[in-house]
């Protein structure tokens, strides 16, 4: 092989290094070791020098050789003194796997085998790579740039330490940090009007993943779930899954109604704070009301307090939760919203007999959640940077919704839409019936996205609902987004007169 080719083979196998992200010889390691176990790198192939490897990876000369210490150690090369580093011959590579037709003739059915597969559920899907859209209207995601990076690393680096890795690495049912649980009774709950005992508490990964545990306890066929219509789509898809019988529950500017399809429920599944997905919080009355019904007719409510502490305009009513003096609320938050979806972390309060049973529920599933984001978080609200977070996240949410409304009422004087006091999206009435699946195809095409109303809808939607996102847009782009949402609403509203409808203003 000439010295050119040579170069080019390895230019390939090697990634460009990214500065400022992963650190380099994690990056360069992680190739090498791609490369090998896919046979790339074959047992008994010489490997460049420290020096050449350093040059063709555009890396030090120590981090080159540092990462071959590191691979010989590991077993991955192996060191010929005067002679240089080879691949290993004792990696083994994974072949491919035969195909028998006659042995395809005997495959089970999986098709028949399986049941409740979620084909006719409503998703709320997102195309791979909106992070990078221009203007991502999208509900439900952080910012990275408000996420206080260097306080949460340390907190995750005092979260392992040694005593601190004794109390969270420890394997158990009852593995919920006792730390963790402290802080929210003693800096969180109470924000919510909501006092509880460590018995009446259980972690979860997440609300949704307190609702499936839920569902899976109570749930059985017959059993009926009310559920807000608009509504959140996978709550009305978890207990369809467990096997109960949704009932779509109408909701007004105050919150859910009383209905005869309220009172035909067993449970009751409500977001009072800030309606999932209009975004309106229920009355004092209504509350009242919601809690006398239940009572009533021998209901439980879930309560999703999914957003709870995201008010920036006038003072937040307490949890229904708060106000409930029969026991017949089961509460369920988050604290991934504030802090980072992807470090799911969720909770859920009731009566300790309850959560003793889902705990057992979650033992089965997933044993215990994990321990050492829970010892951070503890520490992230003990130290203070919690409220910090939740300030600065007020205050930058309440300047994105007064540029979001603003821009609306320029470039779609004519879409009906709920002025936000909290949370971090607008529910839209787009004017003129525009045809929404041919828009939002349009807006993905110019790196804008927004979530569709549709699946937040028991039925069909019989009108052009969206919701417009802004907990991970810039100001700065939000005015610019909403003209072009605009400009693309004229274009597919033309393109179909007959489907033009005046909307009062």
């Amino acid at each position: 092989m000439h010295r050119s080719e040579h170069d080019l083979m390895w230019q390939q196998l090697l990634p460009t290094p990214a500065r400022g992200g992963t650190p380099l010889q994690v990056q360069l390691r992680t190739a090498l070791v791609n490369a090998i176990l896919d046979g790339r790198l074959p047992a008994g192939l010489r490997l460049p020098s420290g020096r050449e490897l350093a040059t063709l990876a555009s890396v030090s000369r120590n981090t080159a050789v540092l990462v071959y210490e590191r691979l010989v150690a590991d077993g991955y090369l192996e060191a010929r003194p005067r002679d240089g580093f080879y691949v290993c011959d004792a990696i083994r590579h994974a072949e491919p796997a035969q195909v028998d037709g006659a042995a395809m003739l005997h495959r089970p059915d999986w098709h028949a085998r399986t049941s409740h597969s979620g084909d006719s559920f409503r998703w709320l899907d997102r195309p791979a790579g909106w992070q990078k859209f221009r203007y991502p209207f999208v509900f439900g995601q952080f910012d990275p740039k408000l996420f206080p990076l260097s306080d949460w690393r340390e907190c995750s680096r005092q979260a392992l330490d040694v005593p601190s890795v004794e109390s969270w690495a420890q394997d158990g049912a009852h593995g919920d940090s006792s730390r963790l649980i402290d802080q929210l009774i003693r800096r969180v709950l109470p924000r919510r009007g909501i006092a509880a005992t460590p018995d009446q508490i259980l972690l979860t990964m997440g609300t949704q993943h307190g609702l499936y545990l839920l569902a899976g306890l109570f749930a059985k066929p017959g059993t009926v779930f009310g559920v807000e219509n608009p509504g959140y789509m996978d709550a009305r898809n978890i207990f369809a899954r467990n096997g109960a019988r949704v009932a779509p529950l109408p909701v007004d500017p105050f919150g859910v109604e009383r209905s005869p399809e309220l009172a035909a429920c067993d449970y009751v599944y409500c977001t009072p704070s800030h309606q999932c997905p209009t975004g309106v919080t229920m009355s004092t009355d209504r509350r009242l009301d919601l809690l006398d019904h239940a009572a009533r007719y021998d209901q439980v409510i879930f309560e999703d307090d999914y957003d709870p502490e995201t008010q920036y305009v006038g003072q937040p009513l307490p949890a229904l939760k708060a106000i409930d003096k029969c026991d017949r609320v089961i509460y369920l938050s988050s604290l991934s919203k504030l802090l980072s979806p992807g470090l799911r972390i969720g909770y859920v309060v009731g009566p300790a007999s309850v959560i003793e049973k889902l705990r057992v529920m979650r033992r089965l599933m997933i044993r215990q959640a994990p321990g050492n984001n829970q010892v951070a978080a503890a520490l992230f609200i003990e130290q203070g940077h919690y409220d910090r977070l939740l300030n600065q996240t007020r205050q930058t949410l309440s300047a994105r919704a007064a540029a979001l409304i603003d821009a609306l009422r320029r470039y779609l004087p004519d879409a009906l839409f709920n002025v936000p006091h909290g949370g971090s999206s607008a529910w839209v009435k787009l004017p003129g019936n525009p045809d929404l699946t041919a828009l939002r195809a349009a807006c993905i095409a110019q790196g804008l996205l927004f979530d569709p109303g549709e699946p937040f809808f028991y039925e069909a939607m019989r009108e052009p609902y969206i919701r417009l996102g802004f907990s991970s847009i810039g100001v700065e782009r939000i005015e610019p987004g909403v003209r072009e949402l605009a400009r693309l609403v004229d274009i597919y509203t033309r393109r179909h007169p007959s489907r033009r409808a005046v909307v009062a203003s």
